[in-house]
């Protein structure tokens, strides 16, 4: 990296359209990610041949939320996204306390993600005939590449993402395709999208709370304002395809593999073979060879994942340093590339700590950094919507400037009450979601209150810029 980089201008620059953006978005979402790696737990320990009706139901809770968070974009841009709504509406301190949240929903699920991408792609490697390497080895490789394309400006970031989005949705889409065409041992059973198989047996929730960490990255829009075309238009329209591109694939996705095996065995044949369920059936209906590719594949979903959270918490950090909240180099923006290089290079060492942490613990890369961290994010963020679904709320009744009832009224209050009673679902069953002890979820959710109120103490001490 030899150019220079300036402290002189603090504004990000980029030319993304809507379909860069949506791209940035559900590559954060990894399709592929949650239909071969999330979807066979959902129908193992979750409710079957309901888990399709599941990702429906969250995927129309986020929309109806969408509505008034892009009603919102139009008077707020900023890289900050939730933080920046929450100040806007509810104050700076309770804005900081967003931020908090935010930065460790996406820290954590970055770290989840690297503790699946390091063990995917160490399996591949001696699948191959290639030496077992340590997993916090091929972690601080993931990590190098990611932040030189993370320093880079987003418009490099999001061609890359658009390259792997399309090949790993194409790969989705010929395995769905497929199994339709022939048919499963069942026929088209449609039962999946009745609320009867939904709420069947005891496992709704745990389907939700797998269908809500699926989702994690959508509310990315409004972050990459900034760099976008016309973001009074680019961020709704954004937001809109994203929520039901990603909701209307994993349902559609999630329902051929029900049909793959039949709506009465698909539960015992995920719970036989959880790691292995999706790419059976790719071998069975497709051919060998493609199960191998989507494999290779699924590493290439999980490295578009990890780059579009790098770039979410970059933008984040940019956002805080420029409201005088963290430190002002944070701000600074590269002279070239118009990214915020500084928050790129401060992200990349702090995922190297927190997987040095884990490495040194001698933890599992799924079984504890993956599943301790995807439990921490899914309620992270969660609460995070929660605030910013009040800020809208606030904002709009404070500040006469759109009409629209249903849009700054309505949807807003709806939006809120699916997201808690969503919340109170993945709080009910949080102890599953991250298999661990009834001690370690409290402390996990320690954790979580802990960035929140680490937030307000600090906003009561930092000189927080335009946000008063």
């Amino acid at each position: 990296m030899t150019e220079q980089a300036t402290d002189r201008a603090h504004t990000l620059r980029g030319s993304i359209g809507v379909a860069g953006i949506v791209f940035l978005v559900v590559a954060g979402a990894a399709p592929l990610t949650a239909i071969g790696g999330a979807l066979p737990v959902m129908l193992a320990i979750g409710n079957g041949p309901g888990v399709p009706m599941a990702f429906l139901v969250v995927a129309v809770v986020l929309l109806v939320f969408s509505v008034g968070y892009a009603a919102m974009s139009h008077h707020v841009v900023d890289a900050g996204a939730f933080y920046a709504y929450v100040t806007r509406g509810l104050g700076a301190r309770l804005g900081l306390g967003a931020a908090g949240l935010a930065l460790l929903a996406y820290t954590a699920i970055q770290a989840a993600i690297y503790g699946l991408a390091t063990t995917t792609l160490q399996g591949l490697i001696t699948k191959y005939g290639g030496p077992e390497i340590p997993w916090w080895v091929l972690g601080a490789a993931l990590i190098a590449v990611v932040g030189v394309l993370g320093y880079r400006s987003i418009d490099l970031g999001a061609r890359v993402l658009g390259v792997v989005l399309v090949v790993e949705i194409a790969v989705v889409v010929v395995l769905a395709v497929t199994i339709l065409a022939k048919g499963g041992p069942a026929g088209y059973a449609a039962t999946s999208f009745s609320f009867s198989t939904f709420f069947q047996g005891d496992g709704t929730g745990i389907a939700v709370m797998f269908a809500v960490a699926s989702f994690v990255g959508f509310e990315a829009t409004a972050i990459y304002g900034e760099e976008a075309r016309e973001p009074r238009r680019t961020i709704p329209r954004a937001t809109y395809i994203a929520v039901i591109l990603i909701g209307v694939f994993y349902a559609i996705a999630s329902w051929t593999i029900v049909v793959a095996y039949g709506p009465d065995q698909v539960q015992a044949a995920a719970q036989a073979d959880t790691a292995g369920l999706v790419f059976a059936a790719a071998a069975q209906y497709v051919a060998p060879v493609f199960a191998d590719v989507m494999a290779v594949l699924l590493l290439t979903s999980l490295f578009a994942a990890l780059l579009a959270f790098h770039n979410a918490i970059s933008r984040y950090l940019y956002a805080l340093g420029r409201q005088g909240v963290g430190p002002e180099a944070l701000a600074r923006t590269h002279e070239r590339h118009g990214s915020p290089y500084v928050g790129s290079a401060t992200q990349s060492a702090s995922a190297a700590v927190l997987l040095g942490l884990f490495a040194v613990a001698g933890a599992d890369p799924v079984r504890t950094l993956f599943t301790w961290m995807s439990g921490v994010a899914t309620v992270s963020i969660l609460l995070l919507m929660m605030l910013t679904a009040m800020a809208i709320l606030v904002f709009f009744a404070r500040n006469r400037v759109d009409g629209r009832v249903w849009n700054t009224r309505v949807a807003p209050v709806l939006g809120l009450v699916g997201i808690a009673v969503v919340t109170a679902l993945v709080l009910m069953n949080f102890t599953t979601l991250i298999s661990g002890s009834v001690v370690l979820a409290a402390t996990l959710l320690a954790v979580v209150g802990a960035a929140f109120l680490g937030g307000v103490l600090i906003a009561g001490s930092a000189r927080i810029g335009a946000s008063e």
